[in-house]
């Protein structure tokens, strides 16, 4: 399938919102929302959090996209994680980061990554880890199941008690909306560690 090119769907965008490409409301859409796929699941709460988007361009925005979305040419090929590692290979950029960043990826019933989302940044603890925060997004995105996943600046990938305590509530959780979650990946250096692998649930 023909596939169209971030360059070309982000002047689609400009036109129909009367809006430069180089202008802030773009920019910023394509930082928070850097693939094509992420930028057609957006909701239109989401976009009310980006300043200068209010009520009335957001609905122009979601219009655009739904329109955009019934084109196939528009939809780009979606990741497909078979294994501990080919999520590894999808989220293995959280090796870089310097704090604790928490993600997650909606995956559709072919275990196709729909979207990724940071959740939060920070050391994991169950305390602000709300399940049903993050099943919400899930459910709203229609998704099949989850993969969970944060980096240790460390290096180091063995779980802490935190990091099994956040992984059980979540899967309890999920078990409860009907949405699985797969696995939980440590990301390290240049290593990773699947929490479902090493039998921690």
């Amino acid at each position: 399938m023909t596939t169209i090119n971030e360059n070309t769907f982000k002047s689609l965008i400009a036109t129909t919102l009367r809006e430069k490409e180089d202008g802030y409301i773009l920019s910023e859409m394509f930082t928070r929302y850097p693939s094509i796929q992420e930028l057609l699941d957006v909701t239109e709460e989401e976009l009310l959090n980006i300043k200068g988007i209010g009520k009335v361009k957001a609905q122009q925005i979601i219009a655009a996209l739904q329109l955009a979305r019934m084109n196939p040419v528009t939809t780009e090929q979606r990741f497909r994680i078979r294994s501990p590692q080919d999520a590894y290979t999808y989220l293995q950029d959280l090796q870089h980061l310097q704090q604790e960043h928490f993600v997650i990826l909606g995956l559709n019933t072919k275990n196709e990554v729909m979207f990724r989302k940071t959740i939060f940044i920070g050391s994991l603890n169950a305390s602000i880890c709300h399940p049903r925060e993050i099943m919400k997004e899930l459910i709203k995105r229609s998704c099949a199941c989850t993969i969970l996943s944060h980096n240790h600046p460390s290096g180091d990938v063995t779980p802490s008690p935190e990091d099994i305590q956040v992984t059980e509530r979540l899967k309890e959780a999920g078990l409860i909306v009907g949405i699985d979650v797969v696995d939980h990946i440590i990301v390290g250096s240049n290593k990773y560690l699947s929490m479902k692998e090493k039998g921690y649930f």
